[in-house]
């Protein structure tokens, strides 16, 4: 018995150094094409979408790769491949209505995404100010409307001196309020779910904390996942970090985003309603799902979120 449960501590241990292994190789980067590669299977590999690819390469469907062709690869950030799945948005976002706004020339070497991060910006964000789709790729000297962030005017006046002074005095506030935000919630992290329909028939619902927001839905082993809006399927596979997802776009353009399937069911181009299977959970722990749902890349209360 000693020996088995040894044997089994040591796989194990074998398991968790090559998950830690493989989170570091999947830090932003670049890869060298090799003969016989795709964006498609490259995106398999890293374990993000195609069109994240794109977006960081400035690449459109009709690009062909080549052998020694240096790409980067993006972080994954759900809520940009979220968008970026999206074949239509909403309106922009209105937090930026109050920042200031300037034109800027795209340089040799520029791409949508690199641009997003000079500004502190979404990529959906850039996209959507300047009424472009997730396909678009940009050309030397167009000119695209940017904003100055809140991070980009700080580094902007760090080294005012008359400032120094009060900047410590707008930060301390917020950083109270947080911790007394996040005390309140150690208590009270499931939603309150009679009435609301969710992807598993009687989950337990608990809170996602961190920087995308949605809810952990805990069923039974092997349980059916069901659309809670209909739409169209526009994206199926293994996603960095969230294990098998699919992303359903309603008609309004809002992505609903399922993850942690065992086995997904459905297939990208499909039209699911309200009720349909996409897929199944797994045996326990695996019978526990994220679900999210996304406006222009920004995350909403999934509580809130239309069903039908």
């Amino acid at each position: 018995m000693v020996n088995c449960n040894f044997s089994v501590l040591k796989k194990s241990i074998a398991l968790s150094t090559m998950l830690f292994a493989s989170s570091l190789s999947f830090a932003d980067s670049s890869y060298s094409v090799q003969k016989g590669d795709t964006l498609y299977s490259i995106s398999r590999k890293y374990q993000i979408t195609v069109a994240e690819l794109r977006a960081a390469n400035n690449l459109s469907e009709s690009d062909i790769l080549k052998a020694g062709q240096k790409l980067v690869i993006p972080s994954a950030n759900i809520s940009n491949a979220a968008a970026l799945s999206s074949s239509k948005r909403m309106s922009s976002d209105k937090s930026y209505d109050k920042l200031s706004s300037q034109i800027y020339v795209v340089q040799k070497g520029d791409t949508l995404y690199g641009i997003a991060r000079k500004y502190s910006m979404k990529l959906p964000e850039l996209l959507s100010v300047n009424s472009l789709d997730s396909n678009a790729t940009i050309k030397v000297g167009q000119k695209l409307k940017v904003f100055v962030s809140q991070p980009a005017i700080a580094s902007a006046t760090k080294n005012d001196e008359s400032k120094k002074v009060v900047l410590p005095e707008k930060t301390e506030k917020p950083s109270v309020k947080t911790t007394i935000i996040e005390k309140n919630n150690v208590a009270s992290n499931e939603y309150k779910t009679k009435g609301i329909v969710w992807p598993l028939q009687n989950p337990t619902v608990k809170k996602i904390k961190g920087k995308v927001s949605g809810v952990e839905l805990t069923g039974v082993d092997n349980e059916s996942v069901r659309v809670v809006h209909e739409g169209t399927v526009m994206y199926t596979g293994l996603y960095r970090g969230f294990g098998e997802i699919v992303f359903v776009q309603s008609k309004t353009g809002l992505i609903y985003s399922y993850s942690g399937l065992s086995v997904v069911s459905v297939k990208k181009g499909d039209y699911v309603l309200s009720g349909d299977s996409l897929g199944t959970t797994g045996k326990k722990p695996e019978s526990t799902i994220k679900f999210m749902v996304f406006q222009n890349g920004n995350p909403i209360d999934p509580m809130k979120a239309p069903r039908g």
